[in-house]
């Protein structure tokens, strides 16, 4: 017998008791449906958990502390008993050698420095050198930073003594201030979003791309003053990304050899003897793939820097809560489907009993036993499958309904002017599950998983009555009433 009158004949026999056969397939779906809805949310949850902490940081990138947390010899080399590795140039080209490490830079701030920014007429407008930022000029680019503008520092042409290349922000003009207003005057400083009477937003007093900027650094001594000064020249605009540094918002970076020079001509305007050593405060890590951060955190503890942090952390804590959550969640679904495979072999166990005469004239016949096995388990394993299709389909509208959750309910109180508040009902979490307020999400995957899943499902619960079937004794299934 072919497959093909197997499965027509298969479809002929579930149409007999179109009840009883109904009933079984619709405890498929609720099983299949079930499961599928809480792997959804707990897909959408781990999704919209990602987003949530890509907002906070980079996922792929490491904080690594120490340096100056630590005595240092006059080499800059850390000192005492059990010291962590030492946060140097040599340490931070051990840690790019790690595999899977893309780059890595330290974020060297010039708070040691004593010097002013000006631009405009007479260094009308000035600002401060805390907003300087030095890191490796070839590291940028690889740790994920992105340029609205220009070139990057490694790539900048090369300019003459007293001139340096430096990236600008959005906001880096708004630093300056208006040094011909007194200290308590509103009109001194400007800020990012402030407008006029008339609503227009007002522009920073200088220009960082067109204005030329001094930086000028002094000894601090009025009696005797000492200063030297360079000019800025931007040569490309960073694009903002809290997720790399409150500084990509209004800083400007420099090439680190570059501040370094500042610290020690900075030295040697004042007569003392360098301070700088070659250890830093904090180093960052960028990592090719974020299922790579343990890995590297790792490895990191091998070479001796153990003070890390890295966003993944959360991350790994928070999908371990969702998948206990799914563990739970799923098993309850894992019931249903339970409930269904029993049907399922009720149903079959049942079809054999009304069946028995039937059994026994294909046996006369001289049906081979494998094909009556195949029929009802071909039966059964359709009652499985149209389970699955019709429970995936059902699950596809849930998702549907729980992501548009709030138009549905919008729509409904405006049609029928409903009482309810649609915001009251949700609770305030539907509204940080996303910019889509996304809380359902059905991969094809899944589908495909689940569909699978639930015809395998079918052919086990159809496997002990179809074994029951090929074991009737053919005489006492004719004789059979």
């Amino acid at each position: 017998m072919r497959i093909s009158d197997q499965v027509a004949l298969a479809a002929k026999n579930l149409t007999r008791r179109k009840g009883r056969t109904a009933l079984t397939v619709v405890g498929v779906v609720v099983g299949t449906c079930a499961v599928i809805v809480m792997i959804s949310l707990g897909i959408a949850t781990n999704r919209n958990q990602q987003a949530m902490l890509e907002q906070w940081g980079d996922l792929t990138q490491i904080q690594i502390w120490g340096g100056m947390s630590y005595a240092v010899d006059s080499n800059g080399s850390i000192v005492g008993q059990n010291a962590p590795a030492a946060l140097n140039d040599e340490g931070i080209q051990n840690i790019t050698a790690l595999d899977h490490v893309v780059a890595a830079t330290p974020y060297y701030q010039a708070y040691r420095i004593d010097g002013t920014l000006s631009a405009g007429r007479s260094d009308r407008y000035q600002a401060y050198t805390s907003n300087l930022m030095g890191l490796y000029a070839d590291a940028l680019e690889p740790m994920g930073f992105a340029l609205a503008d220009g070139v990057w520092l490694d790539q900048a042409p090369a300019l003459p003594a007293g001139k340096l290349p430096v990236l600008v922000c959005a906001g880096t003009g708004y630093n300056f201030f208006d040094s011909r207003r007194s200290w308590d005057s509103p009109k001194r400083y400007r800020y990012m979003g402030q407008t006029d009477a008339m609503g227009n937003e007002l522009p920073p007093f200088v220009d960082v791309k067109t204005d030329k900027m001094t930086l000028t650094i002094s000894n601090g001594d009025e009696t005797n003053p000492k200063e030297k000064s360079w000019e800025l020249v931007p040569v490309g605009t960073l694009v903002e990304d809290d997720a790399k540094g409150w500084w990509t918002r209004d800083g400007m970076v420099l090439r680190i050899q570059d501040v370094r020079m500042l610290e020690q001509e900075y030295y040697k305007l004042r007569g003392e003897k360098d301070q700088q050593n070659t250890v830093y405060d904090e180093v960052y890590v960028k990592v090719d793939d974020v299922d790579n951060v343990a890995d590297v955190i790792e490895a990191l503890a091998d070479l001796g820097y153990e003070d890390t942090y890295s966003i993944s952390d959360q991350r790994e804590q928070m999908q371990a809560q969702v998948a206990r959550n799914q563990l739970m969640l799923g098993g309850l679904a894992a019931v249903s489907l339970l409930v269904a495979a029993l049907n399922i072999a009720n149903t079959m166990t049942m079809a054999i009993y009304e069946r028995t005469r039937e059994i026994g004239v294909m046996k006369v016949l001289g049906c081979e036993l494998g094909n009556i096995r195949r029929m009802f388990l071909i039966e059964s394993g359709c009652i499985g499958f149209i389970g699955g299709v019709v429970g995936a389909v059902l699950s596809l509208g849930i998702s549907f309904v729980l992501n548009h959750l709030m138009a549905i309910l919008a729509f409904l109180q405006n049609t029928f002017g409903a009482s309810f508040d649609a915001a009251e009902i949700l609770g305030d979490g539907y509204y940080y599950m996303g910019d889509e307020n996304i809380l359902s999400v059905v991969p094809v995957w899944l589908v495909l998983a689940a569909l699978g899943f639930a015809t395998v499902i079918g052919l086990l619960s159809g496997l002990a009555p179809a074994n029951r079937a090929v074991r009737i004794s053919a005489l006492e299934a004719i004789r059979h009433e």
